[in-house]
């Protein structure tokens, strides 16, 4: 009997990897080469790509790609404050969503370097769940990185030409 390929929950912290891809090498991330890697050998059970709308016509382009390719995009609007910082992360929505999935996949994989996520990666792994980041070396968190069973660097091979 063929083993069974595993089974995977992709997330993607967009706003985490537009920002670090743009930092680190100018570029940004080539989603279906993304695609591409994260589903060989794996069966994709759900993806979704989180992302902040500000309501502009190459955002929306963006994500329709994002549709197109088989992400789920969810979309938070993006909130400037009376003082002029901006506040716009989906740390708390990715955290549900992969704790919801967990029982349906053997692996999560997230896509995004912040600290933040480094407990969530050590409650899926007590679940018996791999994690696999994928991230900006650079720019990822050394808790992240220790919390996750697999890493997968962001680099040349992953970004758009």
């Amino acid at each position: 009997m063929k083993d069974q390929p595993s089974r995977a929950l992709l997330l993607a912290d967009v706003q985490n990897i537009y920002y670090t891809t743009r930092q680190a090498f100018g570029r940004n991330l080539d989603y279906n080469r993304l695609w591409s890697k994260v589903t060989d050998q794996k069966q994709l059970v759900r993806a979704f790509a989180y992302a902040i709308d500000r309501g502009d016509k190459k955002q929306r382009e963006f994500q329709n790609i994002l549709r197109a390719i088989g992400f789920e995009v969810k979309l938070k609007p993006f909130i400037q404050r009376a003082d002029g910082t901006a506040k716009g992360d989906w740390d708390v929505g990715i955290t549900i969503d992969a704790l919801e999935y967990a029982d349906a996949v053997d692996i999560v994989v997230l896509v995004s370097g912040d600290g933040d996520f480094a407990l969530l990666a050590e409650k899926l792994r007590q679940k018996g769940k791999r994690v696999e980041i994928y991230s900006v070396t650079e720019l990822t968190s050394l808790s992240l990185l220790n919390a996750a069973s697999d890493y997968c660097p962001i680099d040349d091979d992953l970004l758009l030409k």
